[in-house]
């Protein structure tokens, strides 16, 4: 009816036109009283195309070695020289010895805490730092699915900083997977795992810095074993834990950090020397550590234009001593192996063991000398 009103008395073609314009008008109108919101994302096209969930190689290499790393509680009983709390007078140690005075003491032992890591590498056996439990009167190691066992120290290796434990039940044991800490490369990925200040199950991430870094650049003598160096955070409670491979690997045991003036460096045992160390001591409870009594020194040879190494000091009554060797003789080979450093001699003589002498080719000045000498055992150099 209004169609016809509004298109009364005009021309056809008028009409069809304007009947065109007013029905695609209506429909229109009523396609949006009925029509309903839609994305204009397909979410269907993107549900087949989904986003990339791939995990980094740290969460795959911490799934593989993180349960096999536990936590290690000690405690120690330790005497207690205090003086009672009550007392004002400050003592010098040398005046009781000088003068016979005693004070009164606190004589009652005291138990001492601490707390390291460690990662079981064998059924029931766990790999730590030997200064983590040495003297440790009671072990508690913990796993990181909650449970916890007492804990033996079957050998320890206070020279290479190496000890096993035997955890006292039953499995199942989640292992680590040891890697070949020879097949490192500087500016390789590092990942420290360990509990530091008692936190439990932490991760840090660096690189590998330098390798075979010798103790002795770090002021430490009374140790034998080069080091892994990385910029992985490692502190307090890390000893004994694993640093791993981007594979998820062991290659190394955290076990030094460099505190105060270059603070940041961490040092770890390389896996290799480890194994090797673990072995020994889960065979004969002790490590063998052949000597011949010498410190050495790395210098450059200018008229040569390379490294040598020289004798600095002979322990009196060592084997070197009696064997004749001298301060400042130049050290060119041992067994056959060429010496280009102070590391060389050193695993030259421990693979020769304590029970054959080793052949040394010596310049001492402008002469040329061979001489023999049969290493023995640290234990036993001290005792000389």
């Amino acid at each position: 009816m209004i169609l016809h009103i509004l298109l009364k008395g005009k021309p056809l073609t008028f009409k069809f036109k304007h009947l065109a314009f007013l029905s695609t008008l209506i429909f229109s109108v009523f396609l949006k009283q009925n029509a309903t919101s839609a994305p204009i994302i397909n979410h269907n096209y993107f549900a087949t195309y989904p986003v990339n969930s791939k995990k980094s190689f740290i969460t795959s290499a911490i799934e593989k070695a993180g349960p096999s790393v536990v936590t290690i509680d000690t405690q120690r009983i330790v005497p207690n020289n205090n003086f009672q709390k009550d007392s004002r007078i400050l003592i010098d140690p040398y005046f009781d010895r000088l003068f016979g005075f005693r004070f009164p003491q606190n004589s009652v032992p005291k138990l001492e805490q601490g707390q390291g890591s460690g990662f079981i590498f064998k059924d029931g056996l766990v790999i730590t730092n030997a200064h983590v439990v040495n003297n440790s009167e009671k072990l508690i190691v913990g796993l990181s699915d909650g449970r916890k066992f007492k804990g033996k120290v079957v050998g320890q290796d206070l020279i290479t900083d190496l000890a096993v434990i035997k955890l006292e039940g039953r499995g199942p044991w989640p292992k680590a997977i040891l890697g070949n800490s020879n097949n490192i490369k500087v500016g390789d990925w590092a990942i420290a795992v360990g509990n530091p200040y008692g936190l439990e199950n932490t991760v840090t991430l660096g690189i590998i810095s330098n390798l075979s870094r010798n103790v002795r650049e770090l002021g430490i003598y009374d140790k034998k074993f080069d080091l892994i160096q990385t910029d992985a955070a490692i502190n307090p409670g890390n000893s004994g834990g694993p640093l791993l491979n981007n594979n998820g690997e062991v290659i190394g045991i955290n076990t030094l950090i460099r505190s105060g003036p270059g603070a940041g460096l961490s040092f770890a045992i390389p896996i290799n020397k480890a194994k090797k160390i673990a072995d020994e001591l889960l065979l004969y409870g002790k490590v063998i550590h052949p000597m011949i009594g010498i410190s050495l020194i790395n210098e450059n040879s200018y008229d040569l234009n390379k490294n040598q190494v020289k004798v600095g000091y002979i322990v009196p009554n060592s084997p070197a001593a009696k064997a004749g060797i001298l301060i400042d003789d130049i050290i060119l080979k041992v067994d056959q192996i060429t010496i280009n450093d102070s590391s060389d001699v050193v695993d030259a003589i421990s693979k020769n063991g304590i029970n054959k002498f080793s052949k040394l080719l010596i310049r001492r000045k402008n002469k040329i000398v061979k001489i023999n000498v049969k290493p023995i055992d640290i234990r036993n150099l001290k005792n000389n």
